[in-house]
């Protein structure tokens, strides 16, 4: 370890946290080292009578219980699994180009190099400890150690951490943006090789792996109440280091700060802007265009591709990102992959289940989407899917159909009965008898399970039937937009409750985690991107759709993709950036004049019948 201030305080931290340890163990021998000294008095005639045999009698058996209860709490912080990061491991033969930049940048910095490379759906980058006989095989013949150590050395000497590299940095990001970038990080591996803050970081990932352990949940009682004191004894160790070891691992840091100053300090300024330009554009991306697929059964097999793709169109938009995309020119950090295109499936796949919790491995129910196919595919499909459960609702509310001159005679799903409705402000729509309308199609042949689930047993003088207008999401809509969004949320959350063979579930992970597996996949998704949505946005989502496919099946327009916002309506090839308000005012104010207006000046008809999913 270099002499770097903060590596002396991250030494001397460390060493407070071995402290405690050799504390708790000193507490653990206390009552045997008390016991022996009993014992050994009454061998040499010293210390007789019957105080000191009743409190031989007493302190024995304590000692070997406290001694057997520190044994097995040992046993359980050595072999619990500590956490390890979901990642896409990358082999030295995948990737020879950026095995050799890495080595390079050690050498530099005179730090040992990583032990190997991994990639994680994100963007950061960080160095993780993988020495655990948990997280086998070992990294010099799984991960093609570029440290040079063996299977022998490994034993004797402190392996390397993984390097662990946000998968939208590598296309992103130049080669040169790159190295700047992750010099800081490849730094801390110099820090990480000291005994005394590998040490401490083994006791408190020890500590958190047994916390975890303790906290899984159990059927045993016996192995319950054993495993309660394991986690309460670990939980206090815990927070008696915790500030120690919070210290220990800012001193790490600055010490590879300070240590990666003198490689690349100009252009690393250059790329940390790109960092969070990264960030912002993955956000979008995953919210805004890979979200809908996963709900759709579908996932996008080049997402790392897509951010390039998002991050040029917003610098074409906002004139604050202007000249990043002249970046483009120069060599993408992902050359240094031998086939970017596999690499990027692998961590699309990966990012799926992490934020969405889909299956480990496509099948005829979760298969990939390119990008090119993503509008017919994921967009076209979204919106009737979207359309049909639209109408589904209404037939079971008793709407009834269209009226007027250019109603079509059938009764053919249109885009009027939806418009007609929500424009209903009539005494049907009081608050007494929004919820009374269901039923009535109940008898001809809808379950009353197609209305939201009854509130409890109003007091006297008051109706069963919950107000959608007291929803406070719901205020400020009318009671049609209220109903209408309440019935809609309820419908979907059937849906997800029994998902159909052709989506899904987002939580249907295996009840016995996979042994095979080196993370634990219970818990999926492990990072939700968004709650999940209100009845108000449900119903603009869905009366969207609804415009949509009506554009689309009256007027020639087509779905399309915009990279920043998602599925949108492309008529002429033009985005439509305009329906958003006007759906808003019809649901709010249930005026749809404003759409109405913008249907005539697009060619829309709304009296046609539309096709629906």
């Amino acid at each position: 370890m270099g002499v770097e201030a903060g590596a002396q305080a991250a030494r001397a931290r460390a060493l407070a946290v071995l402290r405690m340890r050799s504390r708790a163990l000193a507490v653990a021998l206390l009552p045997a080292a008390v016991a022996v000294i009993l014992l050994a008095g009454a061998a040499g005639d010293r210390l007789e009578g019957p105080v000191w045999d009743a409190a031989r009698w007493v302190l024995t058996p304590v000692a070997v219980l406290v001694l057997l209860a520190a044994a097995g709490i040992a046993l359980v912080v050595a072999r619990a699994r500590p956490a390890m990061s979901p990642t896409v491991p990358v082999a030295e033969e995948a990737a020879p180009d950026l095995y050799r930049m890495v080595r390079d940048l050690a050498d530099r910095l005179d730090v040992p190099a990583p032990s190997a490379i991994a990639l994680t759906p994100d963007c950061d980058s960080w160095l993780e400890d993988r020495t655990h006989p948990a997280h086998a095989p070992p990294p010099a013949e799984e991960h093609h150690d570029i440290a040079g150590a063996g299977r022998q050395a490994h034993r004797r000497h402190p392996v390397a951490p993984v390097l662990v590299i946000g998968s939208p940095f590598l296309w992103w990001m130049r080669v040169g943006e790159l190295r700047a970038v992750l010099a800081p990080v490849i730094a801390g591996t110099g820090p990480s090789a000291h005994p005394d803050i590998a040490a401490a970081r083994r006791f408190v990932r020890g500590l958190d792996a047994a916390v975890a352990v303790a906290s899984a949940p159990r059927r045993d009682p016996v192995s319950r109440a054993v495993l309660a004191g394991v986690g309460w004894v670990a939980r206090l160790l815990l927070r008696s280091c915790r500030g120690h070891a919070a210290e220990m691992e800012r001193g790490v840091a600055a010490a590879a700060a300070e240590r990666a100053q003198a490689v690349d300090y100009g252009l690393r300024i250059v790329a940390q802007e790109q960092v969070g330009l990264a960030y912002a554009g993955w956000d979008r991306l995953l919210t805004r265009v890979a979200l809908p697929a996963w709900r759709m059964g579908r996932w996008p097999s080049r997402l790392d591709a897509g951010v390039v793709a998002a991050l040029t169109e917003l610098s074409r938009r906002d004139r604050l990102a202007e000249g990043f995309a002249s970046r483009l020119g120069e060599r993408p950090a992902c050359d240094l992959l031998e086939e970017p295109g596999a690499v990027d499936e692998a961590a699309s796949l990966l990012a799926a289940r992490l934020f969405h919790g889909g299956p480990a491995a496509p099948g005829p129910d979760w298969s990939p989407v390119a990008w090119s196919e993503y509008p017919e595919e994921v967009v076209d499909r979204k919106w009737r899917l979207d359309a049909a459960r639209l109408h589904r609702v209404l037939d079971a509310m008793g709407v009834r159909p269209a009226t007027g001159p250019t109603a079509p005679a059938t009764v053919a799903p249109t885009l009027s009965r939806v418009l007609d409705h929500l424009t209903d402000t009539g005494p049907a729509w009081t608050a007494e008898n929004a919820g009374a309308r269901g039923p009535t199609a109940d008898s001809a042949g809808h379950r009353p399970d197609s209305a939201p689930a009854e509130a409890p047993a109003a007091p006297t003088g008051t109706t069963g039937t919950p107000d959608p207008l007291d929803d406070e999401d719901l205020s400020g809509t009318t009671a049609p937009s209220a109903t209408l969004a309440a019935r809609l949320s309820a419908e979907l959350a059937r849906e997800e409750a029994a998902p159909s063979p052709a989506t899904p579930s987002p939580a249907s992970p295996s009840p016995t985690p996979d042994p095979a597996a080196l993370w634990d996949d219970r818990a999926l998704p492990l990072f939700p991107l968004q709650p999940p949505r209100t009845a108000r946005e449900l119903l603009a989502d869905h009366l969207t759709a609804m415009v949509c496919c009506a554009a689309m099946d009256t007027a020639g327009a087509t779905p399309g993709l915009d990279w920043l916002d998602g599925p949108t309506l492309l008529i002429e090839g033009e985005r439509t950036a305009d329906l958003a308000p006007r759906v808003l005012t019809l649901i709010e104010d249930g005026d749809a004049a404003p759409l109405r207006v913008w249907l005539s000046q697009l060619g829309i008809r709304p009296e046609k019948p539309v096709r629906l999913g």
